[in-house]
Parts: C-alpha cells; structure tokens; sequence
C-alpha cells in the first residue's frame, strides 16, 4: 500500500517551572543534562532509523516542556545527527516550541542557523495578570520581546500560541489579546480554549473559569475577528494566512506518519507490507538517559483502533477528508465507517459532499460526541 508522508517529533521534556494546566510529560529542572540528553536521543534514533527505511522525513517538530532553555550549540548539534541518520526533505519544515521567558535574540539567532525555520511561540496571553493566573514565568513585555526577537532572528514562518477561557477572562479581556496577537501580523495563530486536564495542579484546585454562555461568546467573536484579520480556521484550534499552515501538524490530522524520539515522545508508522504500528517511548527523563529501553510500549492497531485513531485526527479539519484518501492509509474500506458515519450524517452533524467527509458547524461545535462514535465497542 502506498505510505502517507512521515514526519518526525523530538521531544525535550525539561521547563523552568511546570504551569498548573500543563499535562504534558514536562519537569522542572535547575539544571539541564543537555549533552546526555543529546545523545539519548541520537542512540535513540540509530535503533529506530530502520522504521524510516527508504523514506524521506518532509517535517521536523521539537516539542516540550520549554526546547528553548537547550543551546542552539546543542540544537545545532542534535539537527546535524539527525541530518546524518535519516533522509531529510529540501524543503524541510522544522519546527521548535519556545517560550518567551527564554527568548533572547542571539539565542533565536542561534536556532535560525541551527537548521529551524518555524517557532511556535508559548504566548498565551499578553496580560500580566492572565500570565500570573497560568503561572506562566514570562510577563507581557517579555511575550511582545520574543516576538521582535523572532522577527529579528529571520524567522518568517512562526507561530503564535494563544489560550482564552482563562481564570477571570472577559470577552473583552479575551478579543484584547486576539488584537494584539494580530497585531503582529504572524503567519500562524493557534488560539485554543483552556481546559482542566487530569493529573495537574488545576484538576486538583480547580480555578473559577468563565461560564459557558461567555466562553460561546468569545469563540464565537474571536472566530469573526480572526477571519477579518485575514486568518483562516483550518483546524479546530489552528489559523493561518494562505500558504502558513502548520505542514507537520497537518500530517498529525491527515494520519500520517511520525518518528518519535525523547522521553515519552509517541510514534506511528505504517508498514509497507501493510498494518499500522503505534509505540511509545521511555517517559522518565531518568531511565530514558539509562539508555537500557528508549521504547516503553509498542503495538499493532487493529481495524476499530484505526478507525478511531484516523476520525479522532482527520475531523478535526475543516475540510474533512475523502474516503479514497481513508482507504488509502489506513488500508480499510470505507464501508469500515458504517453504521456511525450514517448515522452522524443524518444528524447533520457531518456532512457530505461527493466524497469528502466534514463535520458541520454543529458538529465542530460537539466533535467530541461526533468522535465518540467511532470508538471500540
């Protein structure tokens, strides 16, 4: 069967100072074992290049915890490894996350030169007292700084990463920080509403968050003013300027394939001969270092798990997808999606045009419902 693109994440899990809301394997460190952890993930990679046999890697992302508190020294050196293990396109997109409380403009210079050429940008808001309510460690003029620094660097692809629906959030307050963010004129907006995951301090202290009528007012007003900003929603959460969008998260939603790497990084891989192979990498940043067993867990997805994998991706797209391109990588026939797909259609909760799927205003609106229905059992 022909291979969908591949990808590959590399994960960094170290911050400054984990934030009340984060759920994501990220710990806080004074200090970093940066050399160590490089070549981890090298000796990671060397055992799992075998997996990217005779493909080419056309994105690259470097997620966390906070990548930008590594040296460009050590990005440098860990993008040169990489580059001498596997296939990399020309035009490579390659991604890193960084926060504004580690911004410094020789640093993103540093990166620029290293081999990124995106940023994402950990904004979230450009109010002190939103920040100090996240417990983010960066302040307003740090948040606008990075963004100069990034500018300044030559990164003209980057993002910027906004949350609304935070603790004592106004509509007003909320659209005040979606004025700012375009003021800027990024390429990229990622604009997501805050919510309270199991496992963090916010879960267990839960904060007063804006009620239900006042968070459909700020999606739906902030929706307005991005469109006449000049961004369009292609994605539940994501916004671009034409030609912007994020090309390694659309592989994510298109149910392509990803190399992972790092401390508890998740990977999925097609294989040639068919069957679809989901594993998971070593999540304590101590035993991953050890070196004994960079992969935890690792199996074959079978034909439920792979309709509700490819559904739970492909319909967070605005455009949905098409049933030759669901047949084509996950190896299923469509029919696979019946009796659900039939049933949400007729609740106008998806729609149909020839043969394309999407989920319709209604639906986006509901998608978890819209997604539960093509779970197992």
């Amino acid at each position: 069967m022909p291979l969908p693109p591949l990808s590959l994440y590399i994960h960094l899990p170290w911050c400054e100072r984990k934030c009340p809301y984060c759920d994501f394997n990220s710990h806080e460190a004074a200090q970093i074992p940066e050399q160590d952890y490089i070549q981890a993930l090298l000796a990671d990679l060397r055992h799992d290049r075998q997996l990217a046999a005779g493909r080419q890697v056309q994105t690259l992302f470097i997620g966390g915890g906070t990548p930008s508190l590594f040296s460009a020294e050590s990005i440098a050196q860990l993008l040169q490894g990489v580059g001498q293990l596997l296939a990399l396109a020309p035009n490579l997109e390659a991604t890193m996350e960084a926060n504004p409380g580690s911004a410094e403009a020789d640093k993103f210079l540093g990166f620029r030169q290293a081999g990124i050429n995106r940023l994402s940008l950990g904004i979230q808001s450009f109010q002190d007292d939103k920040l100090q309510a996240l417990g983010r460690v960066h302040d307003t003029e740090q948040a606008r700084a990075a963004v100069d620094h990034t500018r300044a660097a030559g990164f003209d692809s980057f993002n910027l990463d906004l949350m609304h629906g935070l603790p004592g959030q106004s509509e007003a307050d909320a659209l005040e920080d979606l004025r700012t963010a375009i003021g800027f004129a990024p390429p990229h907006l990622s604009w997501y509403q805050l919510t309270i995951e199991p496992n963090t301090v916010f879960n267990k202290r839960p904060p007063v968050l804006p009620v239900e009528d006042t968070l459909a007012d700020i999606q739906d007003a902030g929706e307005q003013l991005l469109a006449t900003g000049g961004y369009r929603q292609y994605e539940v959460s994501a916004y671009s300027r034409p030609g912007a969008q994020c090309r390694h998260n659309l592989n994510y939603w298109s149910f392509g394939d990803y190399l992972a790497l790092g401390a508890g990084a998740h990977g999925k891989i097609t294989r040639p001969e068919g069957g679809i192979l989901r594993y998971a990498k070593t999540r304590a940043p101590r035993d991953y270092l050890a070196g004994d067993r960079f992969t935890a867990s690792s199996r074959e997805l079978d034909a439920a798990e792979t309709v509700s994998e490819f559904m739970l991706f492909a319909l967070r797209l605005n455009e949905g997808f098409s049933l030759p391109w669901f047949e084509q990588v996950t190896g299923l026939a469509a029919d696979s999606l019946q009796p659900a797909l039939g049933n949400l259609l007729a609740r106008e909760l998806l729609a149909q045009r020839a043969d394309n799927i999407s989920a319709t205003a209604l639906g986006r609106r509901f998608l978890d419902t819209v997604i539960a229905e093509f779970l197992p059992g």
